[in-house]
């Protein structure tokens, strides 16, 4: 707890002045009870009080007192708030290996029926945003609310060659920073302060791979780029390790490229050979942990749709700095009414 105005705490002072004078007070009325001893019929009619009941609206007195003096300073706190809106970017892989159909009708089909069910469950206001990697990454969808954008989007993915992770996360950091004034993008040259360790920004990157990253920037450095930013990454490995096809997705057998969703042009080699499950689980597991996320695994259609129904995006939160000297009004009047009340009631007026 901070506090805007911390000079107020010196009216503490008060607490031991006030103390002193109420104890003067009281041995002040002592001779008067001593010279009126004698009067041994008046005393024995008196009711006996306890010695707690006499100094228990002073405590209180005191205690509302300084609890006051706390309000005065206007102090904070930093809690964490639901976000009232929040960017969610499904990076998926769409290298040639996704065509495997160990996994019926294939990987990728599964994965786009998997995604389209998570876009459907997430709140209205959450900006969505759909990032493809093969070779190199793009954004095939920016960020926005409009399930039917998004859902054209997905169903219109399509595979290429070469698996590049790490430039899917950058991408989607890149498509999270459109949108996100405290997200500095990575590709911009202005200097990033990393976030304290346990604060997050209201985004998170859902990756989805079946295999080891071959190309691009290292995942590791991605996956630092996004701790730095506070950026969770959720990764989900997708695959059986039973697979002996060498799925063709519609390439000729030599060079040639093909395109994926938005018409953009994956060439290159790479490729071919039986696509078993390969998946980088341990760099996969690196980049959950470095940027606050979790890694999971996925062996089929009904397991992938249960990674995506269990990812806590609907909890995301942001941290903000809170005024709460209220409360501390809030407990001052509360004892200076208790103080009050038990006075009257133990020391009723004539």
């Amino acid at each position: 707890m901070e506090m805007l105005w911390p000079g107020f705490l010196y009216l503490w002072i008060l607490i031991p002045v006030l103390i002193l004078i109420y104890i003067l007070i009281l041995r002040r009325r002592k001779p008067y009870a001593v010279r009126y001893s004698s009067l041994s019929l008046i005393r024995e009619a008196l009711p006996k009080q306890s010695q707690w009941r006499r100094h228990l609206p002073f405590a209180l007195f005191l205690i509302a007192l300084s609890s006051l003096t706390v309000a005065m300073t206007r102090p904070t706190s930093t809690i964490k708030v639901p976000a009232s809106n929040s960017t969610i970017i499904l990076a998926i892989d769409v290298s040639r290996s996704m065509c495997s159909t160990d996994i019926l009708p294939s990987r990728l089909e599964a994965a786009k029926s998997a995604a389209l069910t998570f876009v459907e469950s997430q709140d209205a206001n959450a900006q969505i945003g759909i990032v493809a990697f093969a070779g190199f990454a793009a954004v095939i969808q920016p960020p926005t609310t409009d399930h039917a954008l998004l859902e054209t989007a997905i169903k219109n993915l399509s595979v290429a060659r070469r698996t590049a992770i790490g430039e899917g996360i950058i991408v989607s950091l890149d498509a999270i920073a459109e949108f996100d004034d405290t997200v500095i993008s990575p590709y911009s040259e202005a200097e990033v302060t990393p976030l304290p360790a346990g604060e997050y920004v209201p985004a998170i990157v859902v990756l989805l791979t079946d295999g080891v990253s071959t190309t691009g920037i290292p995942p590791l450095i991605a996956g630092q780029l996004s701790a730095d930013r506070g950026v969770r990454v959720y990764t989900i490995g997708f695959g059986t390790d039973h697979n002996n096809t060498i799925p063709n997705c519609g390439f000729p057998s030599q060079g040639g490229g093909n395109q994926f969703g938005g018409g953009n042009q994956f060439g290159g080699g790479g490729g071919g050979g039986g696509f078993r499950r390969e998946i980088d689980e341990e760099t996969l597991k690196q980049v959950a942990d470095l940027t606050g996320g979790s890694y999971h695994l996925a062996a089929s259609a009904n397991e992938l749709e249960e990674v995506f129904k269990n990812l806590p995006t609907q909890l995301m939160t942001i941290t903000e700095t809170t005024e709460i000297s209220v409360i501390f009004a809030a407990i001052a009047a509360l004892f200076i009414s208790i103080a009050v009340a038990l006075s009257i009631l133990w020391h009723p007026f004539p």
